[in-house]
């Protein structure tokens, strides 16, 4: 009779630490191309002040016509991977979030990984504007498990293309753009607990069909469950950390338009000086707006190593979710 081994003594040979997953490099591409809300007040019949007074939002950038979405990402990765100091050939894993991939198959990912030069695993994400912090609890958990050491995560989008420029709801509320981090279980700071959530009752409320490739979005419905979501997340992923919100440093919400931010750190009695606002020169970039605002911050020399910083997305579907981050890149 073959010896009984004890499930200790079975996976012996393959099970592997847990481990901290960190964000070790940064990097964001925006398109060259700036439009201002003159060229899109004409459109909604409106005035530029209009707009800014409804979203805060005063330009966002817009690909080129031959600029595509794996092309905004493999510059934010390369820019990444340097930050990183960090060689592709070392990537295990690219995870891409993004809602406008160029082709309805192909994934945007492996075609990044390919642009890359690598052959690694590779796959989309999929969850609107919450697409990216759930890109990167997938990449952390591959870290954390051992199963990766580098892992690229990326948000990126062209949402220009599927603005309808007549809609006085949407028209001027999305911009075109891409950030990556890489992850990996050295370095400084650490990646802390992520919660996401959904609610599939509401998937009516942003939308955006196959035969007509528009956005549609009910803005006032949207803007309430916005608003108590990402105050809802805020809340319970600071808990879970252990933590208040007198402790977090800075506070990134996706740049959905600026009343929303607004209304979130107003409910929450947060200092505006610790909630980010970029979305008045990017617009709402979808899936890649929270890597983008956290490497704007970064050149303004506003996130620094040792700050606690709180992630929080909402998005069609209805997703959301929350995130804590000790900033570690130099």
């Amino acid at each position: 009779m073959p010896e009984t081994l004890t499930a200790d003594e079975q996976t012996t040979s393959w099970r592997m630490p847990m481990r901290t997953a960190r964000i070790i490099g940064l990097g964001h591409k925006l398109p060259d191309r700036v439009v201002g809300n003159a060229e899109i007040a004409e459109g909604i019949g409106v005035d530029s002040d209009w707009i800014v007074r409804r979203t805060g939002i005063s330009q966002r950038r817009y690909a080129a016509p031959d600029e595509r979405t794996t092309d905004l990402a493999l510059a934010a990765a390369r820019r990444a991977l340097s930050d990183a100091d960090t060689r592709a050939s070392e990537i295990d894993l690219v995870i891409v979030a993004t809602m406008t991939p160029d082709e309805l198959t192909p994934n945007t990912a492996p075609l990044l990984a390919h642009a890359l030069g690598i052959g690694v695993g590779a796959y989309d994400v999929g969850a609107a504007c919450t697409g990216w912090l759930s890109a990167l609890s997938a990449g952390a958990a591959q870290v954390e498990a051992g199963r990766a050491e580098r892992v690229l995560v990326v948000g990126a989008e062209i949402l220009s293309r599927i603005v309808d420029p007549g809609d006085k709801r949407t028209a001027m509320l999305f911009g075109d753009g891409a950030a990556a981090v890489v992850l990996g279980p050295d370095g400084e700071g650490e990646i802390g607990p992520i919660l996401l959530e959904s609610d599939g009752a509401m998937s009516d409320t942003i939308t955006a069909s196959h035969d007509e490739r528009l956005l549609h979005m009910d803005g006032h419905t949207t803007f309430n469950k916005a608003v108590k979501v990402l105050s809802d997340s805020t809340e319970a992923v600071a808990a879970r950390a252990g933590l208040t919100l007198d402790e977090i440093d800075l506070f990134v919400y996706h740049q959905a338009n600026g009343r929303i931010l607004r209304s979130v750190g107003e409910k929450l009695e947060l200092p505006t000086e610790r909630v980010a606002d970029y979305v008045g020169e990017t617009g709402n970039t979808s899936a890649a707006s929270i890597p983008l605002t956290l490497s704007l911050l970064r050149e303004d020399g506003r996130l620094r190593p040792g700050q606690r910083v709180l992630l929080a997305a909402v998005g069609a579907g209805f997703t959301w979710g929350a995130g804590i981050i000790e900033w570690g890149v130099r």
